[in-house]
């Protein structure tokens, strides 16, 4: 046996190290460690209530709209008040736009630079993936940074700048929005279609969103040249490697809905496992400590009840990160999961045959973007500019509430307890403090801890390619992770 530190990553918001232990060319076991420690929960306490709605989106600038939209949800559970409808669709809207952005950083930036590593140089692909993808070079990067940059305007003209907007608060939106704005967004998106057209799908976004499984996707993505589109050269470069069996996690899916209308969500709250539906019951949320540098009594905590007291001298401790868990059980969340709670039949289909892994992970988030462009079109349609865009309510003096929404990387939770008109106790747990947790009192590892296990390490290597994509297909966001 051999043991392997890998780490620290680059390419990943904040740090992250992972610990291996590898036999005969296989990580036998993985010890996933959060080294950076924040203190958001610590600071809110004892502010007003409505300081969650300034403080919180701070903790991360790549999905700050939806931490936004998950404290202003906690706050208005207290206050018993919803967006009005108009304040919905504006939320919606940017909320999808940020997580598409999302979505297409990690692609281009983080996740597809390492199929450029010279170990790769062999295959028949190599030349044209560098050309497009090498970091800091590559061409397919300077195609798509002038793209989401004016996509992101959006944003900005619904809700005053990104990140970290005041704009979004319980009751709806402080923008109001008016029908020559409404077309002028309509055009931004017009464009951001062309470039999904050219450069990433080399198709309509619905043509590829209409794909219902494993063989449709195979014969669309024989259809054309890999290079007519850079999701066809990500599925050629996984076919060549068999993505679709490396990775594979707890086949336990979580989605706390994304999306709201009056109805539902466009994308479902639910929980899911291979065989389908499962009952979804978020007061069976807890968070464990065992291997965490924190005190506390050892008991997992309700996030309502939740303490976060950080201790560095934990002799039993490993990392920041606390260990989420839904009954007990380990789950996985992000876009693969949101997909197949939604019961999107692609999803379903890739899931049915190799579980959880890193192939369908990354085409989970373009089935994503397929989805939300004519959503964002239809929403902005929707938009009543004569009708109000927010409501009040008054602060309670006791009180509490939780705001579950969905950022790009998975399920996001805020928790506030409201006692004599200040914060009494601020809990968050982020999508990478679900999927990067450590072990829990019973020993269950964390969902990438089990997608680690059996990776192949090839001779000589001390940053093993495969620990790389898998760590990679769930888009660590470290500073997210711990507050």
């Amino acid at each position: 046996m051999s043991r392997l530190v890998v780490g620290p990553f680059n390419r990943v918001e904040g740090d992250l190290e992972v610990r291996l232990e590898v036999v005969a060319d296989r990580v036998k076991t993985a010890h996933v460690v959060s080294p950076l420690y924040r203190g958001f929960e610590e600071m809110l306490k004892g502010k007003d209530p409505r300081d969650g709605l300034v403080i919180s989106p701070r903790i991360c600038g790549i999905c700050s709209i939806s931490q936004s939209i998950a404290a202003a949800e906690a706050l208005g559970a207290a206050q018993g008040l919803v967006p009005v409808p108009n304040g919905q669709l504006v939320s919606n809207i940017v909320h999808a736009v940020e997580n598409i952005a999302d979505h297409l950083t990690h692609f281009y930036m983080f996740f597809m630079p390492d199929f450029t590593r010279d170990i790769y140089r062999d295959q028949p692909w190599f030349a044209d993936i560098t050309t497009r993808f090498a970091a800091m070079t590559g061409s397919a990067v300077q195609d798509m940074l002038p793209a989401r940059a004016e996509f992101i305007h959006i944003v900005g003209l619904l809700a005053g700048k990104w990140p970290h907007t005041l704009a979004l608060q319980p009751g709806g939106v402080t923008r109001v929005v008016s029908p020559s704005e409404i077309q002028r967004l309509l055009a931004i998106l017009t464009a951001f279609r062309r470039f999904l057209q050219r450069h990433v799908f080399g198709c309509e976004p619905e043509a590829f969103s209409a794909i219902k499984s494993v063989a449709a996707l195979d014969a669309w993505a024989d259809k054309q040249p890999a290079t007519s589109g850079d999701l066809r050269r990500f599925l050629q470069v996984s076919r060549s490697l068999d993505l679709d069996r490396l990775g594979r996690a707890t086949d336990r899916f979580l989605g706390f809905g994304a999306y709201r209308h009056p109805n539902g969500h466009l994308f479902a709250r639910g929980l899911a496992d291979i065989s389908g539906p499962l009952q979804l019951n978020t007061g069976l949320i807890t968070e464990d400590i065992s291997s965490a540098w924190m005190q506390g009594n050892g008991q997992p905590l309700h996030p309502f009840e939740g303490e976060t007291t950080p201790d560095a001298d934990m002799a039993d401790g490993y990392t920041w990160c606390k260990a989420p868990r839904l009954e007990g059980q380990v789950a996985e969340v992000g876009a693969l999961a949101r997909q197949v709670v939604t019961g999107n039949p692609l999803a379903l289909d890739m899931v049915a045959q190799h579980g959880g892994n890193v192939a369908a992970r990354i085409v989970a988030r373009f089935i994503e973007v397929a989805l939300l462009v004519p959503s964002i079109e239809g929403w902005l349609r929707d938009i009543s500019p004569p009708d109000p865009f927010m409501q009040h309510a008054d602060m309670p003096d006791q009180g509490q509430g939780a705001g579950l929404v969905e950022a790009a990387r998975g399920a996001l939770g805020h928790w506030i307890r409201i006692k004599d008109g200040k914060i009494a106790n601020y809990q968050i747990i982020a999508p990478t403090t679900w999927n990067f947790s450590p072990r829990d009192h019973t020993g269950q590892a964390g969902p990438l801890e089990i997608a680690l296990q059996g990776a192949p390490v090839r001779a000589g290597e001390t940053d093993p390619v495969s620990v790389q994509h898998i760590v990679r297909s769930f888009d660590p966001c470290m500073v997210c992770t711990v507050h």
